[in-house]
């Protein structure tokens, strides 16, 4: 039986982890890899990832991040140590990831949609056979909870989740919410490094995914 480590994080905002970044076979960020989106900080975090031991690693944006939104061409340009996915998937050791920046509407943000149609759609994207979903925001009731207690997350994305059942769905954005819930068919990982003092010192999660 073979093992392929992942490492998850996310939600660094212009700030180096002050945790050590475990080795491991795919590094994936679920996005905010910026504060507001410069070009100049997206090479800034792709000289860090060159950094960084890992095979393979794979980034989406967020709703930070918003030089991928709107020169996006150019911001991909810089990110040459990662694969990038945008409403996009790739297949790694037979495992297929599917990667995703969109999120509930929030104060005219990146990558914002409005609840609803608008969002669905996006989600409707996602492949059936998708083993790792890697999203920036989170589904409603897993991982979504603000320092309020409201739950915060996208009902329609929970759905498309319900449908197709990854093994593992990978998000960040709501820092307060960072750590693993499960259902009877899913891990849900909020990867946020940065705490919602935006101090980066969450530890990064580590995934033993078992090839069948």
């Amino acid at each position: 039986m073979s093992k392929i480590k992942i490492v998850a994080i996310s939600d660094t905002h212009n700030r180096r982890p002050q945790v050590t970044i475990p080795d491991g076979d795919i590094l994936i960020h679920a996005g905010d890899i910026t504060s507001k989106g410069a070009l100049r900080d997206v090479r800034r975090f792709n000289n860090y990832l060159g950094e960084l031991p890992h095979k393979h690693k794979i980034v989406i944006a967020g709703n930070h991040d918003f030089c991928f939104e709107r020169e996006r061409e150019a911001a991909q340009k810089e990110l040459s140590n990662a694969i990038y996915l945008q409403d996009s998937e790739i297949v790694i050791e037979g495992i297929k990831f599917y990667g995703s920046p969109w999120q509930p509407w929030f104060f005219d943000w990146a990558f914002n949609l409005q609840r609803g149609e608008e969002i669905r759609e996006k989600w409707q994207l996602i492949p059936n056979d998708t083993n790792v979903l890697i999203t920036h925001g989170p589904p409603l009731g897993y991982g979504d909870t603000v320092a309020n207690g409201n739950k915060v997350g996208c009902e329609d994305l929970l759905n498309k989740v319900i449908e197709i059942k990854p093994r593992y769905h990978i998000f960040g954005h709501i820092h307060e919410a960072y750590g693993i819930t499960k259902n009877d068919h899913t891990t849900f990982v909020n990867a946020s490094i940065c705490t919602l003092e935006y101090k980066p010192t969450n530890q990064p999660t580590q995934i033993e995914y078992i090839l069948s």
